[in-house]
């Protein structure tokens, strides 16, 4: 079907960039490992990436897309065209003056997203320096946002998806200097790298400019004006913001109790870059393609499109979410020792980053939940019942982060962060269903426990082969032996989930076929 066929357009250029995030993290790692300097850089990163999450992975197109989708099919081309250059007039406004604010209050951002960087005063500088540096990214990925609702609203998902690529290349590239000039641990690599990332904004800008001229639009900007519209759009917008990236912001939260731990921040870090690659190829691909879908169905009061859309969402997620989310929990520490362990990453990184991957793992599946549950409300132009239970999310993982910190350390912020997870997904799909917004069908039903079964059949099949693997995952084995042993394990897993899920008929290779081909 169509939607499959998006899934799998959006879900692709995502797989690339993520895998080629892993390559920049392993050099990371090596350069930098988990320090003084690591530390600095991750905050500072984290900062305008948790940004770069919420507005350009879905949460803000939570309010813009609808009413863009409205005007193209109700006014035309034209009206939509004036509704996104005043939106885009407000916005660059504000980003300006958000961000000339920040720089100048920066030392007291940093003190609030990095309290316990105050007891080493080196770090603490560093920190303001690099994300000073970093911050212009903030500005650009919002207008990339702006930039990727037009393109999504119009079905062309491709170049919206792709974009973060630019930034993996340009890090890479950054990396590969710091190493040619033997800048290993340095506060100079860490600067090379906070200019990266301001490059990379502003080259996604202009990448998605490029493609938004080329569909017919015209970019010219006009004084920002609080039309009707516009209202409108703010009013939708924040609530959406909120509730479309909680789960960076308790990822935030988590980083500024994780700050109170020496490296605890780079641990987190790392673990997040691996269960990030399951969410963004799934969740970031159906929270990208199902609102527009869902927003094209609702106004042509489509009520029987709406719930199989979401039904297949749902189907979809958890026929690749589940068994990646069982595989992280099972083999956390291999992934990791083959990925990162080398250079200033040592033994140690690597058992405390594992401990806190399996943590994360729990909570994968709600992550991509969330992303299949917000659209119902958001192409309804509700964005306040999932601000609602966002809200009642973050403070349960205010909490559990707090309570568990002292006993678990980085491990309990993880698991605090999957809680509030799993009760922001559950909240959400059951006001839809009250709701009669979403109703599972009778091929889901069928199809969820025997996903569930093939996962579990596929982690059995890990935990038996690690004994076997293990020896040749030892750092004292060769590089290449280490990613053969690992390519090994990963393979036989697949494999297996591959065969239970043909043969307890939680899907088949004709049906995934047909659902990417559309052919019967």
């Amino acid at each position: 079907m169509r939607l499959y066929r998006a899934f799998a357009t959006v879900g692709a250029m995502t797989m690339i960039s993520r895998l080629l995030g892993f390559i920049r993290d392993i050099l990371i790692a090596f350069v930098l490992g988990t320090g003084l300097v690591a530390d600095a850089f991750f905050v500072a990163f984290r900062f305008p990436n948790l940004f770069r999450r919420l507005f350009g992975e879905g949460a803000f197109n939570a309010a813009f897309i609808p009413l863009f989708a409205k005007e193209i099919e109700g006014n035309g081309h034209q009206s939509a065209q004036t509704f996104a250059r005043d939106v885009a007039s407000i916005l660059i406004f504000a980003l300006l003056l958000t961000t000339a604010l920040a720089e100048i209050a920066m030392p007291w951002l940093i003190y609030i997203i990095a309290p316990g960087f105050d007891e080493n005063p080196q770090k603490l500088d560093l920190a303001i320096l690099l994300t000073r540096i970093t911050f212009p990214y903030l500005a650009c990925m919002s207008l990339v946002a702006l930039l990727s609702g037009m393109l999504n609203a119009l079905e062309k998902f491709a170049a919206a998806a792709a974009v973060p690529i630019l930034l993996n290349i340009i890090l890479i590239s950054v990396m590969a200097i710091t190493i040619y000039m033997e800048l290993d641990q340095t506060k100079q690599a860490g600067i090379l790298l906070a200019w990266g990332v301001a490059i990379a904004g502003f080259a996604q800008l202009s990448l998605l400019a490029w493609c938004v001229i080329k569909q017919g639009f015209n970019l010219n900007l006009a004084r920002p004006r609080l039309t009707p519209d516009v209202k409108k759009f703010l009013k939708l917008s924040v609530p959406g913001i909120i509730a479309g990236g909680i789960t960076q912001i308790n990822i935030m939260i988590g980083t500024i109790i994780a700050s109170m731990q020496a490296s605890a921040v780079s641990y987190l870090y790392y673990a997040d870059r691996l269960y990030q690659l399951p969410l963004g190829i799934v969740g970031i691909a159906i929270g990208v393609v199902l609102l527009p879908e869902l927003s094209r169905k609702i106004r042509a009061g489509d009520n029987k499109a709406v719930m199989s859309a979401q039904n297949r969402s749902l189907e979809f997620s958890a026929l690749l979410t589940l068994p990646a989310a069982v595989a992280l929990f099972t083999i956390p520490e291999p992934l990791i020792k083959v990925l990162f362990e080398r250079g200033a990453f040592d033994a140690t990184a690597t058992s405390a980053t594992a401990m806190a991957l399996s943590a994360f793992a729990i909570g994968l599946p709600s992550f991509v939940l969330i992303k299949v549950f917000s659209p119902g409300f958001f192409a309804n132009e509700d964005t306040k019942t999932p601000m609602v239970f966002a809200c009642i999310s973050m403070v349960i993982n205010v909490f559990f982060s707090l309570a568990l910190f002292a006993s678990y350390k980085h491990v309990g912020i993880a698991i605090a962060t999957s809680i509030a997870g799993w009760v922001n997904a559950l909240l959400l799909g059951f006001t839809l269903h009250k709701g009669g917004l979403f109703k599972a069908d009778e091929q889901l039903i069928s199809k969820l426990p025997r996903i569930l079964v093939s996962s579990i059949i596929m982690g059995l099949t890990l935990y038996y082969m690690l004994p076997y693997i293990t020896p040749y995952l030892n750092s004292d084995q060769n590089l290449m032996v280490q990613f053969l042993a690992l390519f090994a394990i990963v393979a036989c897993g697949i494999l297996a989930y591959a065969l239970s899920a043909e043969l307890t008929g939680a899907t088949s290779l004709k049906s995934l076929k047909q659902g990417l081909t559309g052919k019967q």
